[in-house]
């Protein structure tokens, strides 16, 4: 039997062994349909990417906060505070609610939220003391 001949057969996958695993796949994957206009898994790689680059931004901006705290930290944790928890809180939605009018109640109830969040951070942070401030003052307590 030549190579290339049994290489061939040997990837090709029996249609006993095809037909078995479409009938034991589950209906949608664990993380459910795509959402909010992440259709290719480019798209969800570079999701995936910045949330992982919020995360250690967040990581960076706490010291930040703590060794010279001003307007550009505070508005910056105000930004990045926001969008770590938008997202948080988009994948519990994803996880737990279900059915469409649901979904898209929870989901638009999650961006009034996450612009009332920024919106308070940032009228906190430019009518009050700050987020760096406040955190040193609850600190000082």
């Amino acid at each position: 039997v030549p190579a290339a001949v049994l290489g061939s057969a040997l990837l090709r996958r029996p249609a006993a062994l095809g037909a078995a695993a479409a009938r034991c796949a589950p209906a949608r994957d664990s993380h459910g349909p795509a959402r909010q206009g992440h259709g290719s898994s480019k798209a969800a790689s570079l999701h995936w990417t910045g949330e992982r680059a919020v995360s250690v931004l967040l990581l960076g901006l706490l010291p930040a906060a703590y060794l010279c705290p001003g307007p550009v930290v505070d508005y910056s944790l105000a930004a990045a505070l926001t969008v770590h928890g938008h997202w948080g809180l988009g994948q519990v939605i994803t996880d737990y609610v279900h059915g469409d009018v649901p979904n898209k109640v929870a989901n638009v109830g999650l961006y009034v939220l996450s612009a009332l969040t920024f919106a308070g951070l940032c009228h906190f942070n430019y009518h009050d003391v700050g987020i760096c401030k406040a955190v040193a003052m609850l600190w000082s307590l």
